[in-house]
């Protein structure tokens, strides 16, 4: 090869595209989307007690994973929703995890949110179902969620088969219908 085409701006645009493409393909289940029909990510989170909770601990049981702060009002307006489905359904293999990404209390998150007291907020409105805690907010890129609240309901087999960006009243019919019928697979 003479020297002249070693200086050729197409040669590197052509050696930059092969790197790229090569980069993606390798790469490629790094970057598959959340959707509904994929595979739920797995992630981890922390119990009251500090000990690692994982998605996989609830492998074949319809698990509702909701994505919420402490700091947000759309949060705590769903919560109670999220209460009555996980009564109407208790007995049964269905299992609600509420994954908090505040920061720990008195620190302050990436957007300047102060953290908040994941356990107390429970308490104050009565959940008894699992609240676990992200403090780094892990699962938010994990499932590319846009903010929060942010739900995903997760048949038996591990697939995402619902997606809700924002509140939603869990405990309306066709909520319960749905998570009965995949409880029925």
């Amino acid at each position: 090869m003479k020297r002249s085409s070693l200086k050729s701006p197409y040669l590197w645009a052509i050696i930059g595209v092969v790197v790229v493409v090569t980069v993606a393909w390798v790469g490629r289940e790094n970057y598959q989307p959340v959707i509904t029909g994929s595979v739920a990510p797995e992630f981890t989170a922390l119990d009251r007690e500090g000990n690692t909770v994982a998605l996989s601990d609830y492998e074949g049981r319809v698990v509702l994973v909701n994505v919420w702060a402490t700091w947000c009002p759309p949060c705590i307006e769903e919560m109670p929703s999220l209460q009555r489905l996980y009564e109407s359904l208790e007995g049964t293999d269905f299992e609600i995890l509420a994954v908090s990404v505040d920061s720990p209390p008195g620190y302050l998150n990436i957007t300047g949110r102060p953290g908040g007291d994941v356990w107390a907020y429970g308490e104050r409105l009565g959940l008894t179902f699992p609240l676990v805690h992200d403090p780094d907010a892990r699962i938010q890129s994990l499932y590319q969620t846009t903010g929060v609240p942010e739900t995903f309901i997760i048949g038996r087999d591990g697939v995402i088969f619902k997606k809700v960006a924002g509140p939603t009243d869990w405990d309306a019919a066709v909520n319960q219908e749905l998570v009965r019928r995949l409880l029925s697979d």
